[in-house]
């Protein structure tokens, strides 16, 4: 545990962090791609650029900060980051790149606050967490290896399908060129993708919900085409203009702390928007194919018909199953309901006392969804959300 001395170091620093901001974290990452391009290979940049994951280093360190006390507060997120870490095959060796930058970065932006002993102080409660986080990923890494069909850090897969869903959708079926048996994974999870998109200087690995049940065989993920080929939709445009059927991609393990709870009995409502319906494609097609009694209810809205994805396939397992679905087209003629989802119309349809809630799609919406089902009067707890990149409270 850490001494009173360090604790009382840290906390001290706190006002400086909240004053300096994101700034913290831009001159870090600067730093060290500076000194380690290598790392370029593992982060994604296209986040680097956005300042996403500027703001989501800065408030996790914060958060530390905060909580040196009480780390068990942040378990919660510690999971979610090494979950998140395990997707991009982070090594222990990279803990010690990411600490010597970070302390020196605190040094070169306040060296009236961090000296010698402050700056000791944060390298051990640097070295205290960065433990915590090794031997979770490398527990997760294990189990990942030792399950059936596992596999640890990189594995080769084919394309065998690729399948338009809408306007801007497209499944990617992936199988192991090897011919071996896949990881299960949880309905809701994501899965790592290693590939090198013409024109970039680097490897990118981006992580993509599954959109489909585990089978124990092969892996679906349904891909939005981000921006026009920019740097922001690298590897969307990449994957739906260059990867065609018969071309091999590396793999990494299903990963993600978002998953449905397939042990509670209570009613399931999926509730998304955009391409954040992918892991509720995954989270339906496991309950329908287990003939699931729990009464299922899906919400999506989306901005119009051409970009309604998987309707047909929803409308299919609504019909066999009984799933209560409601629609929302922001535009163009609705299907069933116009404008922005509005979960007030329908809340005399939705199990609000006892039903566990799942979101997924962009921040907006996930808040205001969010703001929805607790004026509703959604229990906080029975409320679970996934947001694609870095994570943000809502």
């Amino acid at each position: 545990m850490l001494s009173a001395s360090t604790i009382a170091h840290v906390k001290a620093t706190i006002p400086v962090l909240e004053q300096a901001g994101p700034a913290i974290t831009a001159h870090f990452y600067q730093r060290m791609f500076s000194h380690n391009p290598e790392l370029k290979d593992i982060f994604n940049l296209t986040n680097q650029q956005t300042g996403r994951q500027q703001v989501a280093l800065f408030e996790a360190i914060a958060a530390y900060a905060k909580h040196i006390e009480t780390p068990e507060v942040l378990a919660g997120a510690v999971e979610r980051i090494a979950q998140k870490h395990t997707s991009f095959v982070v090594k222990p060796e990279h803990y010690a790149i990411v600490g010597g930058h970070l302390l020196a970065t605190l040094q070169e932006l306040a060296p009236e606050v961090f000296d010698e002993a402050t700056t000791a102080a944060w390298a051990e409660a640097y070295h205290f967490l960065a433990g915590i986080f090794i031997d979770r990923e490398g527990t997760l890494y294990e189990v990942r290896r030792q399950a059936q069909g596992g596999w640890a850090g990189e594995r080769r897969f084919r394309l065998v399908a690729k399948t338009p869903e809408s306007e801007r959708v497209t499944s990617f079926v992936w199988e192991p060129v090897d011919g071996g048996a896949v990881l299960s994974f949880e309905p809701g999870q994501y899965i790592g993708i290693k590939v090198h998109p013409a024109g970039s200087d680097y490897n990118e690995i981006r992580q993509y919900s599954l959109s489909d049940k585990s089978d124990g065989r092969r892996y679906r993920i349904s891909v939005k085409r981000e921006g026009n080929g920019e740097q922001q939709g690298l590897v969307s445009n990449h994957l739906h203009d260059q990867v065609q059927v018969g071309d091999e991609v590396a793999l990494i393990p299903p990963a993600g702390d978002f998953f449905l709870d397939q042990e509670s009995q209570s009613p399931v409502v999926l509730v998304s928007a955009g391409v954040g319906l992918t892991p509720m494609m995954a989270m339906l097609e496991t309950l329908c194919a287990g003939n699931s009694p729990r009464p299922v209810h899906f919400l999506h809205a989306c901005e119009n018909a051409a970009q309604h994805s998987f309707k047909d396939r929803v409308v299919e397992l609504a019909g066999r199953h009984g799933v209560n679905t409601q629609v929302w087209y922001r535009e163009g003629e609705a299907l069933q309901h116009s404008g922005l989802m509005d979960i007030a119309k329908v809340k005399a349809t939705l199990p609000i006392a006892d039903g566990d809630f799942y979101l997924c799609g962009p921040m907006p919406f996930m808040a205001s969804a969010k703001s929805q089902l607790l004026e509703a009067g959604v229990d906080e707890g029975r409320i679970h959300y996934e947001a694609f990149g870095p994570h943000v409270a809502l």
